[in-house]
């Protein structure tokens, strides 16, 4: 009686070791970076397009009517300043900013709250505001001007619609992040339901809910110049669309340089204000 011998197993190749390949630090993911190296690109960041854009005016490529230089833009600003039309104009602007973004302000994060804290809340309203968001604030200018004429209430209506809805959902998804474990640790320590909103959940979300305000702040500027291309006789967008029409780049390119600086004034003071009160989330 012959005795079967099973099949030997061909002798596997040995595949060869990887060695993981690190990033350079700069680079690896979501790894903190050193303080000289965060200084070295922030600066390179604002330096390499201001020489560009030296070099291009001074090399002649483009007409100057087109791209004045950085001189002829100072120059224009500082001449606007001198003659008090760019602060009558700046305050023009960050009025209606105030009062149009703050009442989306007003109206959002309260929504938000609800609808980020109760699903009956999120299951009334979400529907109507995610559909709401999708329609252009630039097309309810005809509408608004119906409606308010068009003096300072339309603008600060425009502002209101083109904020609102997004400053909701985003202020929602913050109530959202905030951990159930927080929740339910609080009902079980004897907390009412409007303390752990208060003391919990409404704490827990603000960072967010700044954060949310930092980026509808930047959409706020831009709508305000929309805003004030209606029969406005002061405001930074009026003053852009009047300098078109005297082929006044430089000037533009000056007011452009103040809505920037003004924007980032405000994007800082709001992250700062994050943090201050974000530093035990």
């Amino acid at each position: 009686m012959s005795t079967v011998t099973a099949p030997t197993r061909p002798a596997r190749a040995k595949l060869p070791r990887r060695r993981p390949v690190r990033p350079a630090r700069l680079w690896a993911l979501r790894a903190p970076i050193t303080r000289r190296a965060r200084i070295v690109l922030i600066i390179c960041s604002v330096l390499v397009p201001l020489v560009a854009w030296v070099a291009v005016a001074a090399s002649g490529a483009v007409p100057e009517q087109f791209l004045p230089s950085p001189s002829a833009v100072l120059a224009a600003g500082w001449e606007m300043a001198q003659s008090g039309q760019l602060w009558t104009d700046t305050w023009a602007s960050v009025q209606r900013i105030l009062i149009g973004f703050g009442l989306a302000i007003v109206v959002s994060v309260p929504l938000g709250l609800v609808m980020g804290s109760f699903q009956a809340g999120q299951a009334l309203f979400e529907p109507l505001v995610g559909l709401l968001r999708y329609l252009p604030a630039s097309a309810f200018i005809p509408l608004l001007t119906i409606w308010l004429g068009i003096g300072e209430p339309s603008k600060w209506m425009l502002l209101f619609i083109g904020t609102v809805f997004f400053n909701t959902l985003m202020t929602a998804d913050a109530v959202r992040q905030v951990p159930r474990a927080l929740i339910d640790v609080s009902y079980t320590l004897g907390a009412r339901r409007g303390e752990v909103l208060r003391k919990v959940v409404v704490p827990h979300a603000l960072p967010g809910m700044i954060d949310a305000v930092r980026v509808n702040a930047a959409a706020a500027w831009n709508f305000v110049v929309v805003a004030e291309l209606i029969n406005s006789q002061e405001g930074l967008g009026y003053r852009i669309a009047r300098s078109q029409r005297f082929l006044a780049s430089d000037r533009i390119f000056a007011i452009l340089i103040v809505i920037a600086v003004i924007g980032l004034a405000l994007d800082i003071a709001l992250r700062v204000l994050r943090d201050r009160i974000g530093r035990w989330v």
